[in-house]
């Protein structure tokens, strides 16, 4: 890898995400959607569509999180990451978001609405710098963070993982 992945941080302007990793919003459409005219799991407006640049390093990784919009991750940087998602059924899904096709890599990864998902470097001593695109735009408002306890109750066959994949400062 040409650059390190403080010299993303610094260069970009990221900073800490509550799901661990850093990131950097680049795009929030201007244009909104009415609330009237969105699906009721929307709250009020909503941009029509947002951007971040992502990164995850080393042992950090994104913890398990939910959106009500689908959100797409799109490879720029460094090595592959597994991203593993759970469906509101339990089913678990794991891409891996990277170059490689050879390799079963994706260098674009979709995550459908409501699904619990975290990513993790596969390499832990490396980083991957993305980018995550979600429509309607991304609101906090949007955004759940996973309890431990609460998901593994949810979803016992998958304990270990989410054990693994949730930051320990979610409660």
């Amino acid at each position: 890898m040409k650059y390190s992945a403080q010299h993303w941080i610094d260069k970009l302007e990221m900073q800490k995400h509550p799901e661990g990793g850093y990131f950097k919003e680049v795009y929030r459409s201007e244009e909104t959607i009415d609330r009237l005219s969105l699906n009721e799991r929307y709250g009020g407006d909503r941009n029509y569509a947002t951007a971040i640049y992502f990164l995850i390093a080393g042992e950090d990784f994104s913890g398990f999180h939910k959106l009500n919009s689908d959100e797409i991750w799109h490879f720029y940087e460094g090595k592959s990451l597994i991203i593993h998602m759970i469906s509101q059924d339990g089913k678990l899904t794991q891409k891996k978001l990277g170059h490689d096709w050879e390799s079963g890599e994706q260098p674009m990864v979709v995550i459908p609405r409501h699904s619990w998902f975290a990513g993790e470097m596969i390499d832990k001593k490396a980083y991957t710098l993305f980018g995550c695109t979600v429509a309607p735009g991304f609101d906090f408002k949007d955004f759940i963070l996973a309890d431990k306890a609460k998901l593994s109750q949810q979803f016992p066959q998958h304990e270990k993982l989410i054990g693994r994949l949730v930051h320990d400062h979610v409660k």
